[in-house]
């Protein structure tokens, strides 16, 4: 593997935009595993492409230890398994979401409700007073 090919410890953090305590942290959870020269660390393009899928897998909602499981099936069983696992965990966090959604959306429309309320008491005061 050329250097063209692979990125450095610092490369990585800036292309992914991730702390360094984030990747040594994937790193010790075994979520990467960089090629090590000395203290140095290097990612190749299968590194790389897990960053991409543990991050993607962050933004939809699931938890470190659901994608490091999930990565793990790919190299266990092959890639069969792995996507019948990735249908099972997109369905439930599917359904997650949407209840989510849903939950906000009553959230949304009671405080627009109570808005409103505030704004026709307001207009039913007089203006500039202290009140009663």
């Amino acid at each position: 593997m050329t250097d063209a090919t692979r990125l450095s410890f610092k490369e990585m953090c800036a292309k992914f935009d991730v702390t360094p305590r984030t990747l040594r942290y994937y790193e010790y959870i075994e979520l990467l595993f960089p090629e090590k020269e000395g203290r140095s660390r290097f990612y190749g393009p299968r590194e790389i492409a897990r960053m991409k899928l543990i991050l993607r897998g962050r933004r939809f909602g699931f938890s470190l230890e659901e994608i490091r499981q999930w990565l793990l099936i790919y190299g266990k069983k092959g890639e069969r398994p792995q996507l019948e696992a990735w249908l099972q965990l997109a369905d439930r966090q599917l359904g997650e979401l949407d209840r989510q959604r849903a939950e906000l959306d009553t959230t949304i429309a009671d405080l627009k409700a109570l808005r409103a309320t505030a704004v026709e008491e307001m207009d039913r005061l007089p203006k500039g007073g202290a009140g009663a």
